[in-house]
Order: C-alpha cells, then structure tokens, then sequence
C-alpha cells in the first residue's frame, strides 16, 4: 500500500541541521535561503498555466530573495502553488528543526527565534489548507514557560511551541512507535560486517557503536557510525563528531554540583538514576536537572537502561541511565580535555608537581589555572557564591581525564566517618613510584583567620573522619597515601600536605 503511494505527493524537504549561528540575523539569512532553495527546485511551476500572472511574478521574486516579512507565509504559498500545479496536497518533512533553536538559546537570540517559530509552524504546519502531512525530526520536544496561560481551574498551562498545531504526535525515544526505523538493529549490522569480511570485529563494533535504546528495542545501532567504520575499517567517534556538542557542553560545564557528580559517576563507567522529562522546559534549563538529563537521553549520548515501574502522580519518571559506547566516551573525554585548552600546559605541570609532591610548584600553577578557568566553568546567575564549588567539580573532571589510565579516582564518596572530596587509588599497588592521594576542598569561613587555617581544618577533616580507611581496606599502605588541603577564597588558592 505504501509503496504505492511513494512519489505521487509533491514533497517539499528542508533541513535546519547546519543553522549553526551566533546570532538572529544570521539564522534568519540562512532559514530565507533555504525557503529560496525550496522556490527554485519548483522553478518550473514559473511557466505553468496554473499560476495567475501574479503568482508567477511572486514566485520568480521568491528564487531569487526571500524577505524577512515572507518567510513564515512562504511554505504555505509554495504549498499551494504545488497543489495547484499537482491537484495533491504537500507532504512537509522538517530534518533537525530544533539545531537552530540550541544555538539560539547558547548565543542569546532565544526570544527573537521563537517569536518567529511559532509563526513559521503555525502558518505551514497548523492554517495550511493545502498540506496533506508533515514529518518534523529533532531530538527536543520544547516547552516554553513563558508563554504560560490559565487553565479553567486557575493553574498555570504552559504553552509548547507547538501549542498551535493540531493533531501532533510526538515520537520520542522512549516511544515504541517505529523504534527500528531509528538505526540499524544487531542482526544488520553484524550482516553487513560478514560481508565486508569484517565478521572478527563484531565484538569490538558492539562496544564501540552499540548501545542506543528506543522504546522497548534494545542494541541499535548509529547507521553513520556504522557505514563509515565499513568504509574505513577504523574506530573512531564518526557520529559524535558530527553532532553539535556545544549546548551539551555548556550545561555539563556550567552545570550545579549534582550534575557534575553525576557527569564524575558517568565518566567513571557507573549508571546514575535521575528523573527525566521529555518535554523540555528550554529557558530554564539551567535550572532544571531533569531538563539537561532528558536532553543528553534524547540526543543519544546516554542510554535508559532501566525504568522505574511504579510513578506516582505528578512525579517525573526515574531512569537509570549509563553512557551509551564507546564512541560517546571517547566524546565526553574529548569535551572535558577542552575545557582545559587554555590552561593546557598549566594543567599539565600541575599534575607533574602534584604527582612529584611539590607543594611549592602545586600552589603556583593552581593559582594560575584557577584565574584562567574561573570565570569558564562559572557563568551561572548565582556564580559569586558557587565559583569554588564549580570550579573543583572541573578540576576533578580535568584529573579524571589526565590520569584514568593510571589511577581509579572517586569522588563524593563514603569513607570511614565521613565523605571525602577526591580519592586517587594507583591502578598498579604494586609499582612503589605510586602514591595514593586524598584531597579535601575547602571555602575559607568568616570565622578562619586565613586561608593557612582553611587548610589546616581540610587536613583535620581527613584524619578526624579518617578517609585514608578505604585505601588501607584496598591494600594501600599507610605510608604511600598523600593527603591535600584545598582552600579557596575567591580566586586564590593555597594548598597543603598533611605529614605523612
């Protein structure tokens, strides 16, 4: 049946997914020329006896400039220039809708771009006569708080960008709903490397590029990923690389310490537990855990392993969520070592004096980094009170991805009486060159006189709560475990080492 009708509608196809700009004028430069694009492929339409002389003489304005004024009218006229000239309806296909919309909400154009969304999606998708139906692919369903009106019973109903539309199903991927048109399955995948004679790498491909879950089908795979590695017959972070990584960047990075420990549990290979809701409330994602959790789901970077049975109502669901392979780790790893660019080679004599035990040369670089990087992971609206916190939940980030390889480092995590702050145990216990290392992070109180007596009370803290226990418990000796005071105020750092 479908098979028969493909090719008898006229399609109009657009793509928003390189809409990549800093600001309004730019995006909206970019959205006219591809409305232009659209005109010229039907140029033809210009010498058929269906369209008035007018219609002709707007058609032929229309290949050659799209004006601001036209552009949220402009596919429903070219709509119904189509069905004129066909005597069929239009079917709209709208690919990543929502990239324009991240780069608007990164850049500071947000208010600028939805006004004229909601026009755009109402007079193509919602007053179109002539539209018969329409596909819209992205991976954030938005819902915009402040367009909020009043229920019948005095609540507050807020409005998505879609609130005009009728008959709108949304397919998420949590949805059952074509889940195996989303990529390929197992049995694809590991056919297409039996004929390539690539049939010896299955487990390692499964590790790489396996892992996306949609609704209740389970090992699918990038179909991106997938064809390139049989082109190249390399691994490599293909799709990862062609994504846009900015705004999950921005949030991870900026983002409040329950985020960052759950980013820290993530990077660690352990799964987090978080609630999700999928229709994001996008101008106030900085506030809203679920929001940057439900995003980082929705666009293939994490993966739901698990799904709580039991929801009350009015309670957003809980998922268990881990990385989703290989190739989003290598990303993340990626992402977080350039978040230290700029401070690459200050970071990187830190880690040989804190590894060397040099107090003196410890505190001269973290002094250094700390007023690079600052201002970097803190730009949220209440950074003057959580600068220290974010900035050591960076740093801890910037550890994990400079030492991996040799240590196991945690964070966060209960220890003897208490929790400590960072633990880094040697991977190798048997290599004596290693230390283990205990790090303790403190903000100076009113009450301290100095940051010497900061340090002194992180120090305390680890031996009255007695943190050094797990690492004895795991075979570390006592004598071979190096324990750090951290104290902040402000910008200045200073650092100490408790006798050992």
């Amino acid at each position: 049946k479908y098979r028969e009708l493909q090719g008898t509608y006229p399609v109009i196809f657009l793509t928003f997914a390189d809409i990549k700009e800093t600001d309004f004028e730019t995006t909206a430069y970019q959205i006219r020329n591809i409305i232009k694009n659209q005109y010229e492929r039907y140029s033809f339409l210009q010498n058929s006896d269906v369209l008035s002389e007018a219609e002709k003489a707007f058609f032929k304005k229309m290949t050659f400039e799209v004006k601001r004024e036209d552009m949220a009218f402009s596919l429903k006229w070219l709509s119904e220039f189509l069905y004129c000239y066909y005597g069929k309806k239009v079917i709209i296909l709208l690919d990543e809708y929502d990239t324009p919309m991240q780069e608007a909400y990164i850049n500071g154009y947000w208010d600028e771009l939805v006004a004229f969304t909601r026009s755009f999606f109402n007079a193509t998708f919602k007053s179109n006569p002539h539209l018969e139906r329409a596909i819209m692919t992205g991976i954030t369903f938005f819902k915009l708080e402040k367009f909020a009106k009043q229920t019948s019973n005095g609540s507050a109903l807020a409005e998505t960008i879609f609130s005009d539309l009728n008959n709108l199903e949304v397919v998420t991927i949590t949805s059952d709903k074509y889940a195996t048109a989303f990529g390929f399955t197992e049995k694809e995948v590991f056919d297409a490397l039996d004929e390539f004679g690539l049939g010896s790498e299955k487990g390692q491909v499964k590790e790489w590029y396996d892992g996306f879950i949609f609704g209740e089908c389970s090992d699918m795979y990038n179909p991106w990923s997938i064809l390139n590695f049989l082109g190249k017959k390399e691994y490599n972070t293909y799709w990862a690389n062609t994504s846009s990584n900015s705004l999950v960047g921005k949030l991870i990075r900026e983002g409040n310490k329950k985020i960052k420990i759950s980013f820290e549990k993530l990077l660690m290979g352990e799964p987090i537990q978080v609630p999700i809701d999928e229709q994001i409330v996008f101008n106030r994602i900085d506030d809203n855990e679920a929001a940057v959790w439900s995003l980082l789901l929705a666009s293939g970077y994490l993966k739901a392993v698990k799904k709580e049975k039991l929801i009350k109502a009015g309670v957003k669901p809980k998922y268990t969520l881990t990385i989703t392979n290989n190739e989003v780790f290598d990303m993340f790893i990626n992402m977080v070592q350039d978040w230290f660019v700029n401070v690459e080679v200050v970071y990187g004599d830190f880690i040989t004096s804190f590894l060397e035990g040099d107090i003196e040369s410890m505190n001269e670089y973290m002094n250094k980094i700390s007023r690079r990087i600052f201002s970097y992971f803190d730009t949220g609206k209440d950074a003057e009170e959580s600068e220290p916190e974010r900035f050591y939940h960076g740093f801890v980030l910037g550890l994990m991805t400079e030492l991996n390889e040799e240590y196991i480092l945690r964070s966060n995590r209960e220890s003897g009486l208490g929790r400590y702050d960072v633990m880094l145990e040697p991977r190798d216990k048997s290599d004596d060159s290693k230390y283990a290392y205990i790090l303790e992070f403190k903000v100076r109180k009113r009450k301290e006189k100095d940051l010497e007596e900061t340090v002194e009370n992180a120090l305390k803290q680890i031996e009255d709560k007695q943190y050094a226990m797990e690492l004895v418990d795991r075979g570390v000796s006592a004598d071979r475990i190096r324990k750090y005071g951290f104290a902040f105020d402000g910008k200045k750092v200073l650092i100490g080492e408790a006798d050992i």
